[in-house]
């Protein structure tokens, strides 16, 4: 009984000991950065953003614009939310649908939290109207927490630049997309729910966006 007694007690002890070295071999996951223009390429960022807060603190800055359903969507309205940006235009034949196919993935699975929201800006409200984004949306099934914005071209090129830092100048004059002299690039942005940036994201790679997914959890059940 006692030969017994000891044989359980070494194997109890054994599976212990096996469950907490498994354990501290985890290792934790690092907290998502908060990402700053001094931590940019600074073709991607507004001088005047260096100038006036000399690229540290960054967050959002307030914005108000017309969704596609006609709402006015505003800063205010993704306060204390956890958010995904885009910038792209609706008559983009290249790498804008493959992003919003990606997007759609983002969508499913975080169409039911409450405190997520999707901004999709355009570059190009000239032809971008509430009724073209309208029907743009649709073709994505996008439900009220995915707004497609359009509004006054300078100030969504202001945000870009200066909030977002997703439009770089063009190579030359009026070679970027939709006539500009910026080209949108192809990153997701996302955002916590103190404005701040938290991670840049390839939109037209699937692995990638896998990755957005992952961390708008972490950033979910961030306090």
């Amino acid at each position: 009984f006692y030969t017994m007694k000891k044989t359980w007690f070494l194997v109890v002890f054994l599976i212990i000991g096996v469950s907490v070295t498994y354990y501290l071999q985890i290792p934790e996951e690092v907290m998502l950065p908060v990402i700053n223009p001094t931590d940019l390429e600074p073709e991607m960022v507004d001088p005047d953003v260096l100038i006036e807060r000399k690229g540290y603190g960054h967050t959002i800055g307030d914005f108000s614009f017309l969704d596609q359903n006609g709402q006015r969507i505003s800063n205010e309205d993704i306060d204390d939310k956890v958010f995904v940006t885009e910038y792209f235009f609706t008559t983009c034949g290249s790498i804008c649908p493959i992003m919003n196919e990606e997007m759609t993935r983002v969508h499913e699975m975080y169409k039911s939290q409450e405190d997520f929201r999707i901004l999709s800006f355009t570059v190009h409200p000239e032809v971008d109207t509430v009724a073209q984004m309208k029907r743009y949306s649709e073709k994505y099934n996008a439900g009220p927490k995915w707004h497609f914005l359009t509004g006054d071209k300078s100030k969504l090129y202001e945000l870009a630049r200066k909030s977002f830092f997703v439009l770089k100048p063009a190579e030359a004059k009026n070679l970027g997309d939709a006539g500009s002299d910026f080209i949108h690039t192809n990153n997701f942005v996302l955002v916590d729910r103190t404005r701040r940036i938290r991670g840049y994201y390839d939109g037209t790679r699937t692995a990638s966006v896998d990755s957005l997914m992952h961390d708008i959890g972490r950033l979910l059940e961030e306090e």
